[in-house]
């Protein structure tokens, strides 16, 4: 009912993946901006890193690329466009979203709810994990650490029972709460396991998630769940009107070998840059001065540390050599 309090990862999960729920009858891209969305250069760069990764495994026959939380398909069917066709013939496209398949996408990509089985190159998942509804925790007057129970109709919160079992340890390792009451924070539980299922899904190759996150050392005192509806940030009501998001613990994530980059790295490596061409290419070629100026005012958006280069990056390598930036 949604006038009862229930818990926020159950509330979310009907919200956002309910059988009317805001992912399942919205595009993401008309009510947040993601770097897959700001420029072409994004989904060049991830094909640079497929090349990469197609190289580390010796150019396999078959090569997989798997865009996990795909929206409606926009990064794959950009990373396919800006393959050589020698090695997009190759490869074997796969969009992973609850969602419908959209009308026009290319049919040589797969449209699946689940990660395929036994895939070899790069698995990708550019804001995926930031939706993976969970448990938000509130210290009581004691201090105790107990459920945040939510209203689904109107947001309003109360306090439930007292955090336990897999979900407390979660905390105790990963979010330890300070003294006192009102302070909060977000149990990463179910994105280690949605992630750890993901990188599962992989014979060889790389695992790459891309979100707004923070580690052990530095977590947000009062958590970071929030909503965004039509570009603007909103109350996180969980009444399926609007996006709800929380940024992830990348580091309780990461398994063995995984390395974490901020996206302005991450993107410089894979040769994205912000660099302004020569005034002489003005000169010698106008046209080509204003489009290497654009490219260069579209990779400074996506390196801006204060923005989209804010972005954390998670590289998790699968029976490969450590990640190939």
């Amino acid at each position: 009912m949604d006038d009862e309090a229930v818990g926020w990862r159950a509330a979310a999960e009907r919200a956002l993946y309910g059988s009317d729920g805001f992912f399942l009858r919205e595009a993401p891209a008309a009510h947040f901006r993601t770097a897959v969305h700001a420029s072409p250069l994004f989904a060049g760069a991830v094909a640079e890193l497929l090349l990469r990764v197609d190289e580390a495994l010796g150019r396999p026959a078959e090569l997989a690329f798997t865009d996990v939380g795909a929206g409606r398909g926009e990064l794959v069917a950009g990373v396919l466009a800006a393959l050589p066709p020698a090695v997009a013939a190759r490869v074997r496209p796969c969009a992973v979203e609850r969602a419908a398949r959209p009308a026009g996408l290319d049919p040589r990509i797969a449209w699946r709810p689940e990660p395929p089985a036994g895939a070899v190159g790069l698995l990708f998942a550019n804001e995926w994990l930031d939706n993976v509804p969970l448990d938000v925790a509130e210290t009581d007057e004691d201090g105790v650490a107990r459920y945040v129970l939510v209203v689904p109709a109107t947001g309003e919160e109360r306090l439930g029972a007292p955090v336990a079992g897999a979900d407390a340890a979660w905390l105790r390792r990963w979010w330890r709460l300070p003294d006192g009451p009102g302070a909060r924070a977000e149990i990463g539980l179910p994105r280690d396991l949605a992630w750890a299922r993901a990188v599962g899904s992989l014979a060889r190759g790389l695992a790459v998630a891309v979100d707004y996150a923070h580690v052990r050392a530095a977590r947000p005192p009062l958590g970071t769940l929030t909503g965004y509806r039509h570009g603007r940030v909103v109350p996180p009501v969980p009444d399926g009107t609007r996006d709800l998001t929380a940024h992830v613990a990348l580091d309780a994530c990461a398994g063995p070998d995984a390395v974490l980059l901020p996206q302005r790295e991450a993107l410089r490596a894979l040769g994205v840059s912000g660099r302004r061409p020569p005034l002489e290419l003005a000169t010698a070629d106008p046209a080509a001065y204003v489009r290497a100026l654009a490219g260069a005012g579209e990779a400074a958006e996506l390196t801006d540390p204060a923005g989209l280069g804010g972005f954390t990056w998670l590289l998790q390598p699968v029976g490969v050599a450590g990640p190939p930036l």
